[in-house]
This record gives C-alpha cells, structure tokens and sequence, in this order.
C-alpha cells in the first residue's frame, strides 16, 4: 500500500478528497439501490453496490493512468477528439437508446460489454481540453473575431447543438463552462459578448422552431423543460411535482442528525433516489452534518484547483485545470440546489458521489488530468528516472540474451569444426 502510494504523483489534498467522496458513496448508493430492488424489482441490492464498487474501481484505474501523462499531451489529444466527439454525439442523435423511460439519443450501448454510455459526457471533457488549448496558444497574438469564430467557437456550437435536443441542462452548463474559462483566459469581451448574443438567438430560433414542429422527435424534450420551468416558477401545488416534493421530506425527515444509515424512507418513492437525489438521500439518514460534510469536501476540492492553477508553470495548465475543475464542483452545486428546490429539476448527478458509470469515469479523467498537472518539477524527474531505469532493465535484458545468443553460436561453430571435441572433453 505504501509503494502504491508513493507512486501517486500530483496533488495529494486532490487525491485524498476524491478518494473520500467515493468513500463516502457506498453507504448511500447500497441504501438507495433498494428503491429499484423492492419498488421496482429490478436486481439486487448488493448487485448494485458490487456495479458501483466496480465503476469507481476502473475510474481510480483512470485517475491513475491519465495522471501519469504529461499533460501538455492533451493539445494535441484535443484536437483529435472534437471530431470523434461530434461523429459520437451525431450517432446518439439519432441512434441512441432509452434508458427507464428517458428520451433516447442520451446513451449508446457499447458492442460487446452491455455498458451504456453518455456520449455528452465525454463530449464536455474534450470541449473544454480544446477550448484550453486554443486560449493558450493564441494568448500572446492579435487575432480577428472571424478566425476565433471558425477555430474555436465552431466546434463549441456544433458540439451545443447536438447535445441540445435531448439535454437542456448539459447544453447550458457546457456553454456557462465554456464562457467562463474564455473570461479568465483574456478573451475580448466584445468578442464573447457577440457570442452570447448569438447563442441566446439560436436557442430562440430553437424554440420557434420546436413550436413550429411540435411532433418532431428532435423537439420532443422542449415541452419537458418548459413543464419544469413552470412547475418551478409556480408557488401552486403540483401533482407532477413529484420528485422534487419528495426530495423536500426527505431533507425535512433528516434535520440535524439524520435519520441513520439505510433508515431512509423516501428512497422508496423517490425517483432517480440513488443518482439525481443522491443529496436528499445523504440529508435523511445523516442530517444537517451529513450535507455540511458532502458541501465542505466539495469546497474544499474547489480551494484546491484555485490553488494548483496559481501554481500551475504554463497558461495551458492553469486552464486545464479551471476548465476541468470548475464544471465537476458547479455540477455538485446544481445537483444539490434541485434538491432544496433553488433551481428546476435537471438531471444533474452528484459527481464521484451518484451512481452511474459514465459520470463517474468522465470526472475521473477530469482529475487525472488535473492531477497531470499538479505533478512538482522533482515529481515529474522522478518519473522520468524510473522511466530511465525501465530502459536500463530492458537495455540490460536485451544485452545479456544477445551475449548468451552469442555464445551458444561460438559454442556450435566449434563442435562444427571439431565434431570429436566433445568426446575428447569427457
């Protein structure tokens, strides 16, 4: 365990807070999972936990390996995976699968392992790598609106447009994302101001057309954020109110101390209990202490990524990890806003916290590039010596077999010149 440890490079406080959230997982997601158990009858309890064991166990198996990549790899990485990312969402758009009910185009089903996967998920994460890279390397030149406009703010709305149809909330989030991180990287303000005016005009033309084709499958899901605005902005009960109404008597139920472990009550009824209202779960059984606990680690997380991009050598790297960073701490924010009802339902998970595979894995990616670039000078020079004395083992394998090799000819170029000379040894 030691040795492990001291393999791990980068931010320490970073590793230590991720490791608790997913700690801190297990005991709401095995409590929750019994909503789909004994209401649905769908599994297992203790099939679900082994699922959510297994997902956070390849995600530290991500953390690991993309940790150990020097980070500036990701320009170029970025690059090529706008375009896969744009052929992926275009694929869901049109090809994707519903999951419980859910509007399709969301997920796709990976051949060969039964795993589902969010395509808009990983879209984010390479969206904001790119926009990083393109802020970083135009910093220190003078450049056009027109040219910004084709290099990096067409594949940002290529990459909104496609994620739209079926996702508002992800679509809103990535574009808040992507407007912050060009603010802190000096774009003109005039610039992005155009942009936003321009994105606001897009989404309006949206809308007309969504009433114009209110049949269209790719229009199907504006009714459903319309609903919820207007559930949200209505002081009126509502019987469709459900989840959120449930949400709100759980987080009553737990008051300071909570309930206690599996002792939840509203997991039964409430939909989503072990993904989108994970919090409201985590208030029931362990109170007011138990929510404090989950916002300060998030906090706390947050303090952290603006400490390590102050320190962070290059622009690249301070964008990296603010592009990255940022988004996995609003994202907890919003999901737990929705449960106390400051903002409408959205479908937001609890980051590292929720169960769920692609969004456990894509934050895990997150952070290990995060973590790539929190690795100190010494850090970085001790893995390029243990990578030196990889090679030197290697060099040294290769040159003792080629010895040996040698020898067994010399031995048999002899015994071919003298065939006696083996009689006359013995």
């Amino acid at each position: 365990m030691k040795s492990l440890v001291a393999r791990l490079r980068g931010d320490k406080v970073i590793w230590a807070i991720v490791f608790l959230l997913a700690l801190v997982s297990f005991l709401p997601v095995y409590s929750a999972s019994t909503n789909l158990v004994y209401v649905i009858g769908k599994g297992s309890t203790l099939g679900y936990l082994v699922k959510h064991l297994g997902h956070l166990f390849l995600g530290f198996a991500i953390i690991y390996f993309v940790h150990k990549v020097p980070y500036h790899y990701f320009r170029a990485l970025s690059i090529f995976g706008i375009p896969l990312v744009i052929v992926l969402l275009l694929y869901t758009l049109f090809q994707g699968t519903t999951i419980g009910g859910a509007n399709a185009s969301r997920w796709i089903q990976i051949p060969f392992v039964g795993v589902s996967f969010q395509t808009s998920t990983l879209a984010f994460t390479v969206l904001m790598v790119y926009v990083a890279r393109y802020l970083a390397k135009v910093s220190d030149k003078e450049y056009t609106f027109k040219e910004s406009l084709l290099e990096l703010w067409l594949p940002v709305f290529a990459v909104l447009v496609l994620i739209l149809p079926t996702n508002f909330s992800t679509t809103a989030l990535i574009f808040s994302m992507v407007c912050m991180l060009i603010f802190i990287g000096y774009y003109p303000l005039k610039y992005l101001a155009t942009v936003i005016g321009l994105g606001i005009a897009a989404l309006l033309l949206f809308l007309l057309m969504a009433k114009a084709f209110p049949t269209n499958k790719l229009f199907s899901r504006v009714n459903t954020w319309g609903n919820r605005i207007e559930r949200f902005m209505d002081d009126k009960p509502n019987e469709d109110d459900y989840q959120i109404e449930k949400a709100k008597i759980a987080i009553a139920s737990g008051r300071i101390y909570g309930l206690g472990p599996g002792k939840s009550v509203q997991k039964n009824f409430l939909p989503q209990s072990s993904s989108d209202f994970i919090f409201a779960i985590i208030v029931e059984e362990y109170g007011l202490f138990g929510a404090i606990g989950i916002m300060f680690l998030y906090l706390l997380l947050f303090f952290r990524f603006i400490i390590n991009a102050q320190k962070a050598p290059t622009l690249f790297g301070k964008l990296l990890i603010i592009g990255l960073g940022f988004p996995i701490v609003f994202q907890a924010l919003i999901n737990m806003a929705v449960a106390v009802e400051l903002l409408p339902v959205t479908g937001q998970t609890l980051p590292l916290v929720s169960s769920g595979g692609t969004s456990i894995w894509m934050t895990c990616v997150a952070v290990g590039v995060i973590l790539s670039v929190t690795k100190k000078e010494q850090e970085v020079a001790l893995d390029q010596e243990e990578k030196m004395k990889r090679e030197e083992t290697l060099k040294r394998i290769i040159d003792k077999e080629i010895e040996l090799e040698e020898l067994n000819n010399n031995k048999e170029e002899k015994e071919a010149k003298n065939p006696l000379e083996p009689i006359l040894n013995q």
